[in-house]
């Protein structure tokens, strides 16, 4: 079986175990990272010396890099209705997937720490409201692309690129700030809501 390393209230385990949702793949999973066992253990460094959740082990196989995992997973076990083969139609997922974690995931950094997690080195308001400025622009991106497909981020169909981008939306409106009415992406929202897999991993780790 499976074995997923992480907490399930990281966004990026919540990648891994919504996929695994997805594909009916069966799973054991251990709470590793802030608050539980410590990824810098050296147990956990053997597996992966980023330390850093997740990490899945498939029977000898171990890796880590949560974008990597889900791609995998597709690859493994017959999710080729998420990540197909076809070169066009896999780079359209993973121009998404690779946007989210270079620019998308980048852009929320600051407003995070200083509206979630209140941390008091993130407390500079012109900082803060540079990281806004940066996270709705690219929540505007979205916006624009949603528009275009009228469904899911790669097109009409619901894909492996939708999985870290519904993560990153929860995160815009589970957020205390000013949201701009980007309406593609509140129907966008509602409609994942309607997948099991989101309903159980999508929303902060809670159904």
């Amino acid at each position: 079986m499976l074995r997923i390393l992480g907490k399930a209230s990281s966004i990026n385990v919540r990648k891994v175990l919504w996929t695994c949702a997805e594909l009916d793949i069966p799973f054991e999973r251990e709470d590793w990272g802030s608050g539980f066992k410590s990824p810098n253990a050296a147990e956990f460094l053997a597996l992966n010396p980023c330390a850093m959740v997740p990490v899945i082990q498939d029977g000898d196989f171990t890796l880590w890099e949560s974008n990597t995992i889900i791609r995998y997973l597709a690859t493994r076990y017959g999710g080729a209705h998420l990540y197909p083969a076809e070169p066009i139609a896999r780079a359209r997922v993973d121009q998404w997937i690779d946007w989210q974690a270079s620019e998308l995931n980048r852009s929320w950094s600051y407003p995070l720490m200083a509206l979630v997690r209140k941390s008091p080195d993130y407390q500079d308001r012109d900082a803060l409201a540079a990281g806004c400025r940066d996270w709705t622009r690219n929540m505007e991106i979205l916006d624009r692309q949603l528009e275009k497909t009228g469904a899911y981020v790669s097109g009409e169909q619901f894909s492996l690129a939708d999985i870290p981008i519904g993560l990153s939306v929860n995160r815009w409106f589970e957020t205390p700030l000013d949201h701009a009415d980007f309406a593609a992406v509140r129907a966008y929202y509602d409609r994942l809501n309607q997948r099991d897999g989101y309903r159980l991993y999508g929303r902060n780790g809670t159904p």
